[in-house]
């Protein structure tokens, strides 16, 4: 589990074919990861993925054929920035909210507008995700923990604050670019629940 604050923003170094999928390396030399080990949790821009090996800076995760086709991961190259976070501590602060890591879609960016020092974002809503986000929920945008301003059948927007913008990738969105989803928790297991 993962709270949506977002840690660090590292780069790709490296997306290597390896037997039919691909080794994700990640440079990560801003972000404290000593206490990293083998087999832990990072949040990439909102996916779960698995640390498979570590060096100094260096993260290097293995991506399977559904995660490169459900996420924007499989659409990334090298150079390009991504939000980290490392998995939640049951002492740590729950700052933002729960996040599985767990993507139900991808959006795109559709407008971006200043709003005073903050920028207001609208972003597309696949139709199967739309019945999860409601207007001052909680959503999960390439990781980042956003509280909904208005939602239609086919959009929502978010305001974003000079903080957010400066400790994550969202300073690098253009429209048109791809964003990972991840819709509240709670709202999924409710339809689960009522459905029964």
């Amino acid at each position: 589990m993962f709270t949506g604050i977002i840690q660090a923003i590292g780069s790709i170094l490296a997306i290597e074919p390896r037997d039919g999928d691909v080794r994700l390396a990640l440079d990560a030399r801003d972000w404290p990861i000593e206490d990293v080990a083998v087999g832990d949790s990072i949040a990439v821009s909102g996916v779960c993925l698995t640390v498979v090996a570590r060096k100094r800076s260096l993260l290097e995760f293995d991506v399977s054929n559904e995660t490169l086709a459900c996420t924007t991961l499989g659409r990334r190259r090298a150079g390009d920035a991504v939000n980290l976070e490392k998995a939640l501590r049951l002492s740590d602060r729950l700052g933002g909210h729960l996040v599985s890591g767990h993507v139900d879609g991808v959006a795109s960016v559709l407008a971006i507008e200043p709003d005073a020092r903050a920028q207001r974002m609208q972003f597309s809503l696949p139709p199967e995700l739309a019945r999860y986000v409601a207007s001052k929920g909680s959503i999960g945008v390439d990781g980042v923990s956003l509280t909904v301003n208005d939602v239609a059948d086919d959009r929502f927007d978010v305001a974003l604050i000079p903080h957010t913008i400066a400790a994550t990738t969202f300073a690098q969105r253009r429209v048109g670019d791809a964003v990972n989803l991840e819709v509240d928790l709670v709202a999924r297991y409710l339809e689960r629940l009522h459905a029964r």
